[in-house]
């Protein structure tokens, strides 16, 4: 199956993120509780770690840009070789502010 990392839309007084730096490139096995991303709000830094295991597919926001609350960061997939499906299911990851 498909999953997308979406950003929460419960982060008080900002509309976006940024992304600092991925940990896992495409096609890398992310296991559960891995540092998956860290991002930063104009306020606070964001560590997000994987909720389970699964398969970096596309990472769809770069570096140092910036991603709207509710928006997607990356597709992930429980198998390498399943076909990516643009209408995924949201993938579990904790966001935990640092």
């Amino acid at each position: 199956m498909i999953y997308r990392l979406l950003v929460p839309t419960t982060f008080d007084d900002t509309d976006a993120v940024r992304v600092l730096e991925w940990h896992f490139r495409p096609n890398d096995r992310v296991s559960t509780g891995s540092l998956f991303v860290e991002l930063e709000t104009h306020k606070a830094l964001i560590e997000v770690r994987a909720g389970r295991d699964g398969v970096v597919r596309r990472l769809l926001v770069g570096e140092g840009e910036w991603c709207p609350l509710g928006g997607a960061l990356a597709l992930l997939s429980d198998e390498a070789e399943e076909p990516i499906d643009e209408t995924a299911s949201e993938w579990v990851a904790d966001f935990a502010i640092g």
